[in-house]
């Protein structure tokens, strides 16, 4: 019987990019034999010495970043002028392992004489990571690198639009000397990952991906108690109060509703201004969009790439249609002689006179598009942002910090920014609430979450 394949279809021209052979069941059989024995091993040996091997994984994945940078473009159509994701992913990776000592060190109880009493983190044994294509190097390090320091063998399936990068991922870990099997980067389809997952051979699976992706593992996974992190959609708002630095806003919230032509899970995709300066920010937020211009890729100068595919930009392109014809104003000229029906390229648009009945506020776009409503004051604002299924993160632009967390404390969301978007902090934890998800990666939780706690009480006699 043929192996299926699975192919990497370029949205840059549509060719094939590259094509992988899945893994059969008995691959995944001997890949999961090889991970449960190695992680045995590797959970005995010292903490100083799994950081000093995860120090090096991530100086092998940084020096390949000039080879990643056209793959990337090649695989899901970011622009090469990006420089891929070396910023972001050292940043996270070195700070994980900066905080591995105290995140995992034991937590001692001391009041009460006669007795040693502490409580240890322990490796929960075998992880599964389930990585998107979107930020494919972001995603997959906020749980690779803590779960590989806390002692667990991992797992990486990664989407089949960014293989390549399950590659990369592979070669970093033979090149920081990982025992073998430890670490294994696995080609599977959908089916496969949930007979994986419902075999009860997993203890914990990490996946970034859509809602109904996350309704299929905990499906899976129903009845083996593996623990899980999930982080789903998102329809992150941004509430502009009439204090805020204008200027600086409208120029952090246009890169955050176009960068990556909008395909971020905490990308904005829908801004709320009070009144007394609504046509004052639209007028300088379109015109802001207007150097925001489409293109090839591997072109230097091109500021907006393709979409990952072709039915992604279609999907926008229909939210795009259904608002203006409900009497939303369409604000850019979008005419690209590669933006037309059934293409990956799809040029920003701006989108103003929306309400909530309109799908472009309501579901997720994950795309270069974003409505801008104007809202009376806080208490409108605070009500329309958590008119929403999701809740990953809520942006405020003020200078009044105070009052930024005041409305942040009524926010249903994950993450409250003041005056910044679509952007990861690792010291603090990544979750969500709704229909984002549940779980949480980075900082000392991303820790505690990819470990169990063991309680020691021993009493002297």
């Amino acid at each position: 019987m043929t192996q299926q394949t699975i192919k990497i279809i370029s949205p840059i021209d549509g060719s094939v990019y590259a094509e992988r052979t899945c893994a059969t069941p008995e691959q995944i059989e001997a890949a999961v034999n090889r991970a449960r024995a190695a992680q045995r091993a590797w959970a005995a040996t010292g903490l100083a010495e799994r950081t000093a091997a995860l120090t090096r994984f991530t100086d092998a994945l940084l020096a390949m970043n000039d080879e990643i940078v056209p793959e990337l473009a090649w695989q899901m159509g970011r622009p090469v002028r990006y420089g891929g994701e070396k910023r972001g992913l050292e940043e996270r990776a070195r700070y994980m392992i900066s905080i591995a000592e105290e995140a995992l060190a034991p937590l001692e109880k001391k009041d009460k004489p006669g007795f040693v009493r502490y409580i240890r983190r322990e490796p929960l044994g075998l992880v599964l990571v389930i990585a998107p294509w979107n930020y494919p190097f972001l995603t997959a390090i906020n749980s690779i690198v803590p779960a590989l320091i806390a002692g667990n063998a991992v797992l990486l399936k990664h989407a089949s639009q960014t293989l390549l990068v399950g590659e990369r991922f592979q070669k970093a870990a033979d090149a920081a000397g990982l025992p073998e099997g430890l670490f294994c980067n696995i080609v599977m389809d959908h089916e496969s990952t949930e007979k994986l997952i419902a075999s009860g051979r997993i203890d914990h699976i990490s996946f970034t991906g859509s809602v109904e992706g996350g309704r299929r593992i905990e499906r899976a996974a129903a009845g083996t108690f593996a623990t899980l992190g999930l982080e789903l959609g998102g329809k992150d708002p941004a509430y502009v109060r009439r204090d805020c630095d204008l200027a600086y806003t409208v120029e952090n919230l246009v890169d955050g509703s176009f960068f990556n032509s909008g395909q971020s899970c905490c990308g904005i995709e829908r801004i709320y201004v009070d009144a007394a300066i609504h046509d004052e920010f639209l007028e300088r937020f379109v015109e802001t969009a207007k150097g925001w211009t489409l293109g090839n890729p591997l072109d230097p100068d091109t500021v907006v790439g393709p979409m990952a595919r072709a039915n992604f930009a279609d999907l926008v392109r229909r939210q795009i249609d259904e608002a203006v014809r409900q009497g939303a104003v369409a604000h850019l000229d979008t005419k690209h002689p590669e933006d037309r029906e059934g293409s990956p390229y799809l040029a920003p648009q701006v989108l103003s006179n929306v309400n909530h009945q309109m799908s472009v506020m309501r579901e997720e776009s994950f795309g270069p598009v974003v409505g801008i409503m104007k809202v009376s004051g806080d208490e409108e604002a605070i009500t329309l942002m958590n008119d929403s299924p999701y809740g990953l993160t809520a942006s405020i632009w003020t200078k009044d910090l105070e009052a930024a967390a005041r409305i942040g404390a009524r926010i249903e969301t994950g993450t409250v920014f003041a005056n910044r978007c679509d952007y990861l902090d690792p010291a603090l934890v990544w979750t969500g609430v709704k229909d984002t998800g549940k779980g949480g990666a980075l900082s000392e939780i991303g820790y505690h979450n990819l470990t169990q706690p063991k309680s020691y009480h021993l009493k002297e006699v």
